[in-house]
């Protein structure tokens, strides 16, 4: 007989990969088949009910929620288009156009924490590398391998994206600004003694990336208002384009810039509890420099006034628990953005992580030096 518990888990996580398909699918087929207030109405609605859901799992904690929330999100998406087969209400189209205005204003938090949760995972990474080299060679030759590996591909994937990322010659000297400053701080952090290879092959890899979608080929995927019909008068004959919509004209660069930025809030999200955690002025972490480093360490000296793991844990509860809302939030700004906006977006987000770094490695007291051990013989 089937395990209840192993039942329960598999019908539960079907649920949440079915509202997170229905989101992905819903939105760009409104803003496509539609309008964009049309889109902006249907992504307020979506992010009301997550943050009705997420208050709901907040007070009483029940997993069945999950599998109930998965009407809901087709009976937004009906309700949305129930509204805009007639004249609209003024009201409902001033709510859209507010929205659209808040998620455009919200654009430099949402580069904020991207670039601040990248170096947290990036500083995460070097710190748990440089523990892991002291336990033996065998580690110490695989991170040397490994940080090798990232910084070929990362070159490599910079050459590649240079003929569309460097298109203008603005695009070009941003990207020389990028990779010098890059470089230069990657040797003022070794002189200093306070990063590794770890964690500048991790920014190298984050740069590469970010260079990349600068220069995404919009050519290898079709504007999905351009390759689809109005689906109000039938909507029959629609579902094999709505398949085809699903599969070739889905945004690409957005689903991309999606995934991970929300792997990096995600992973963020954990490792913030773990800075809370640690004393600030261990007295390890004073004689064994940057062995104890503090994960962005700017930014914990500003939490150092108050119980800094009581407001990390909490911090992390509510990120979890309203994680639905951001994906909804984050996935509509994306989409709102064209390919010029996102490119500017993405140079923000370059340059705001390499100036957050480099007040990182600098704010960082004399005693913080590293005792690097990398020693290859």
């Amino acid at each position: 007989m089937m395990n209840p518990w192993f039942l329960w888990s598999v019908v539960s996580n079907t649920a949440r990969l079915s509202t997170a398909l229905q989101i992905l699918i819903f939105l760009p087929l409104t803003l496509a088949t539609l309008s964009r207030q049309a889109f902006l109405l249907l992504s307020l609605l979506l992010c009301i009910h997550s943050l009705i859901h997420g208050t709901m799992i907040l007070l009483w904690g029940s997993q069945a929620l999950s599998v109930l929330q998965v009407p809901m999100h087709p009976f937004l998406l009906l309700v949305c288009f129930n509204i805009f087969s007639s004249s609209v209400n003024p009201w409902l189209l001033s709510a859209a156009d507010w929205w659209g205005t808040a998620l455009t204003f919200s654009g430099p938090l949402f580069i904020t924490m991207e670039g601040l949760s990248s170096l947290l995972v990036v500083q995460k990474l070097g710190q748990e590398g440089k523990r892991l080299v002291g336990r033996g060679e065998v580690y110490q030759f695989g991170f040397l391998i490994a940080t090798a590996v990232a910084y070929v591909a990362s070159a490599w994937w910079i050459v590649v994206s240079y003929p569309t990322a460097a298109a203008s010659p603005l695009s070009s000297t941003l990207l020389g600004v990028a990779i010098t400053a890059f470089l230069f701080l990657t040797f003022i952090g070794f002189v200093l003694r306070r990063t590794n290879i770890i964690e500048s092959s991790g920014l190298a890899v984050f740069i590469a990336y970010n260079v990349w979608l600068c220069g995404f080929d919009q050519k290898s995927f079709t504007d999905p208002a351009s390759s689809y019909a109005p689906l109000l008068p039938n909507i029959l004959p629609h579902f094999q384009t709505l398949l085809n919509f699903v599969i070739n004209t889905l945004p690409k660069p957005v689903l991309i810039a999606l995934l991970y930025r929300l792997t990096m809030l995600q992973l963020a999200s954990r490792i913030l509890p773990t800075i809370g955690a640690d004393s600030w002025e261990s007295e390890e972490g004073v004689d064994n420099g940057w062995d104890d480093r503090p994960v962005i360490s700017l930014s914990r000296r500003c939490l150092s006034f108050t119980d800094q793991h009581t407001q990390t844990s909490t911090l992390t509860r509510i990120l979890l628990t309203y994680r639905q809302s951001i994906f909804i939030t984050v996935y509509s700004h994306l989409l709102l953005l064209d390919h010029s906006s996102q490119i500017w977006w993405r140079w923000m987000n370059i340059f705001f992580t390499l100036v957050i770094w480099s007040v990182e490695l600098l704010v960082s007291s004399e005693d913080d030096g590293v005792t690097k051990e990398w020693k290859v013989d």
